[in-house]
């Protein structure tokens, strides 16, 4: 008859014991990673009560209308880009006076076969098709 090797109890249950107090004893410590900033009780101020307004004469906002202080969506993209309204230079004026006013249906007779407009193909071309250069040999001249 063979004999199967005897465990000591003892021998696992020490260490094993001795591991586990000695984790349970380390996180009563305050140091490391369990040592975190908490709020302090006593800093805490009361804040004061809620008060109801004394005007009870206001209208509810009917849905879908805009606020009466901000304006319209586009008014407000518009001060967003261009600053708001600003008046307008003398030379902007005078150009402005002498472009005189558009005709209401001027977008859809700009591409109609009987309007006069410039052939400016041939110049353009010209311009495309240009060596490409440093700008150092460049001039410019005005026709008379």
């Amino acid at each position: 008859m063979r004999m199967m090797p005897h465990f000591a109890p003892a021998r696992i249950s020490g260490p094993l014991l001795l591991t586990a107090a000695a984790s349970l004893l380390a996180g009563c410590g305050s140091s490391g990673i369990l040592n975190r900033e908490r709020p302090d009780e006593f800093a805490v101020q009361r804040q004061a009560p809620l008060v109801v307004p004394p005007d009870f004469d206001l209208v509810p906002p009917s849905p879908g209308a805009p606020r009466p202080v901000e304006g319209t969506a586009s008014q407000q993209a518009l001060d967003a880009l261009f600053g708001g309204r600003a008046e307008r230079s003398g030379v902007e004026s005078n150009a402005l006076g002498r472009a005189g006013e558009a005709t209401s249906g001027i977008r859809s007779s700009v591409g109609d076969t009987e309007t006069f407009t410039v052939d400016k193909g041939a110049t353009t071309q010209a311009i495309i098709a240009a060596p490409e250069g440093d700008g150092q040999a460049a001039r410019t001249a005005i026709p008379e």
